[in-house]
């Protein structure tokens, strides 16, 4: 009897982590990104070490007093956020690793640098609205 018990624990269990594991995958939020010219050093997470090209800053919405530094996110256009017409680039997504923080006045939640940016949008757009989540 105790051994039947124990097999439906496990499945309930089983059941909870795959549900808690495609809501974290499904879950996006959304806002709007910029991007910075290179180079991409200093920075206020690591100084002079560089992380290449796929590296973002990010506004105080994510910046949390620097616990934002080293996260990896995964960003998709969604749309221009200006008269751009159509800048995304056919569903591509990029992942970024937060090096840096973008001060007071930055236009976007998400501060990609130019490589990151030209990945999944056209740079000439300059701001779009984008959708991003912790990987």
């Amino acid at each position: 009897m105790g051994g039947r018990y124990i097999g439906i624990e496990m499945k309930v269990s089983l059941t909870v982590c795959m549900i808690l594991c495609l809501t974290s995958i499904v879950h996006a939020d959304q806002g709007k990104a910029v991007f910075f010219e290179p180079p991409y050093t200093p920075s206020a997470c690591y100084g002079t070490q560089s992380y290449g090209n796929m590296v973002a800053g990010v506004s105080d919405a994510l910046w949390n007093n620097g616990r934002a530094c080293g996260k990896s996110y995964r960003v998709k256009c969604l749309g221009g956020a200006n008269e751009a017409p159509h800048p995304c680039k056919n569903g591509n997504t990029a992942v970024v690793k937060v090096v840096d923080y973008c001060k007071a006045g930055c236009q976007g939640i998400i501060n990609l640098s130019k490589y990151a940016f030209s990945t999944i949008a056209d740079p000439d757009a300059g701001i779009i609205q984008v959708e991003f989540n912790e990987v």
